[in-house]
């Protein structure tokens, strides 16, 4: 199986956003008794400059609803929340050769980063 390239990637989950827009997007809650609802308004994705299998994400979500007991409050219905994330191609077990949603916190290079940032600016995702 030959792996999509970056840019095959980008527009297959461009796509797939385009048709789950207004889904409901569930998250547990840090004490583990609730969970947050987000509808992802937004995205960005962007290819790390030297290495062609990374993707980075900025996605806007906003604050549904909650289910169950949170651990902390503050939460308010419309907050708009961005979530920074990667895909990357996998290399162990089942996953090798195909892009997954990176496990960790983003590790962007410096020239990256402003890039990123101003590319969701202009797209809209950042407001």
């Amino acid at each position: 199986m030959k792996t999509e390239t970056a840019q095959q990637f980008i527009k297959r989950k461009k796509e797939q956003f385009e048709k789950q827009k207004d889904k409901l997007i569930g998250m547990k809650d840090i004490g583990r008794e609730g969970r947050f609802y987000f509808v992802k308004e937004a995205i960005t994705l962007m290819p790390q400059h030297n290495l062609d299998k990374k993707v980075f994400i900025i996605e806007r979500l906003r604050k549904e609803k909650i289910e169950g007991k949170i651990a902390y409050k503050g939460w308010k219905k419309g907050d708009i929340e961005y979530r920074i994330g990667y895909y990357i191609v996998g290399k162990i077990n089942g996953a090798d050769g195909k892009w997954r949603w990176g496990q960790f916190c983003p590790l962007i290079p410096k020239a990256d980063f402003d890039k990123l940032i101003k590319k969701a600016k202009t797209e809209g995702t950042i407001l």
